[in-house]
């Protein structure tokens, strides 16, 4: 047997967690969003830091033409000092 009480206090309960559902959903909502936004917000980071690295990439000498030009150097003063002495 049920009690007139009893079956009052079950809808209340049912809407209270009705209540805390729609609350924790609606933070849950508010938590993505937020990622969302920071997600994006990363990936625009990730594009800039990607084009930065290009543009220096593009503006260094390469090693090989550093190592070449100083073994002509090496070749001219040893040759300069082979003339001079």
């Amino acid at each position: 047997m049920t009690i007139d009480g009893e079956s009052a206090v079950v809808p209340e309960e049912l809407a209270e967690l009705r209540r805390s559902l729609d609350v924790g959903l609606a933070r849950v909502d508010g938590r993505l969003a937020l990622l969302s936004q920071h997600d994006e917000q990363t990936a625009k980071n990730v594009e800039t830091m990607e084009a930065r690295v290009a543009a220096l990439e593009n503006t260094r000498w390469p090693l090989p033409t550093i190592v070449a030009l100083a073994a002509v150097a090496a070749i001219a003063v040893a040759v300069w000092q082979a003339i001079g002495h």
